[in-house]
């Protein structure tokens, strides 16, 4: 069960990741309350990814520490369940959709025991959630670009974390699969569970979210979105990279 002793779901504290020498993340500095629906906002090159990678330990940190629930990452493994972005995964290697949900139990597992009829029905479940069940059988390099995130949506449910990491899950998708998406980020949040997830539309995050962490290679801003998501922080975030950046807040209401 997700904890509610006040410790945060995810900690980070002082986070520095380099490529090259040429810094990603600087002195990064995040928390996230438990049951939170959090974005990560910022221009591009900002290091919205590298946050989420780095945090798990996908890529190398320079300096810094990462807590989940108050413990490092492998300790809780089996609470974390990641989303990558669509573009960075072969989606030409054979296999079905159910089987590729039914890789999200093999967590449970353990290293001998194969998945049996359990799991198969809590794959089939989750493909249910995304409306995808239709498509079990599926090649998944048949799916059209919304299916396949809603199959790899469906993957990350069938792990039963309390925590969800989803890099762009909006990426590239319809307005159905969009809907979709925002109703089970909403039931996940309901359950009790905490979901961060990298978006770039300014003009949907305040609807769908409720935690807001802005950066721009360093933390801009993290909190509650009214309190976080204001024209000043935005303009810190973005700078000259969006010129038309005061109409566009006075057409979403930033104040």
């Amino acid at each position: 069960m997700p904890d509610t002793n006040g410790t945060p779901a995810l900690d980070i504290e002082d986070l520095t990741v380099a490529y090259r020498d040429s810094p990603a993340l600087w002195d990064v500095d995040v928390a996230v309350p438990v049951g939170k629906l959090a974005a990560i906002i910022g221009p591009n090159g900002a290091g919205k990814s590298t946050l989420i990678k780095a945090a798990l330990g996908l890529v190398p940190r320079a300096a810094g520490s990462v807590r989940f629930f108050g413990r490092d990452y492998k300790d809780v493994r089996k609470r974390v369940a990641y989303v990558p972005q669509r573009s960075s995964v072969d989606w030409s290697f054979p296999t079905n959709a159910l089987d590729v949900v039914t890789m999200g139990t093999y967590g449970h597992l353990g290293w001998v025991k194969r998945p049996g009829r359990a799991e198969r029905e809590l794959a089939e479940a989750a493909l249910e959630s995304v409306g995808m069940a239709d498509f079990a059988r599926r090649q998944i390099n048949q799916l059209s670009g919304g299916q396949q995130q809603r199959v790899f949506l469906a993957r990350a449910l069938a792990q039963q974390a309390d925590f969800y990491l989803m890099d762009e899950p909006f990426a590239g998708v319809d307005a159905t699969t969009e809907k979709a998406i925002v109703q089970l980020l909403r039931q996940l949040q309901a359950d009790g569970k905490t979901v961060v997830v990298v978006h770039h539309d300014l003009d949907t995050a305040a609807e769908y979210f409720d935690w807001l962490i802005l950066l721009n290679v360093r933390k801009i801003a993290d909190g509650p979105f009214p309190e976080t998501f204001t024209r000043d922080n935005l303009i810190r975030a973005y700078g000259g990279r969006l010129g038309a950046l005061g109409q566009r807040l006075d057409r979403i209401g930033v104040e």
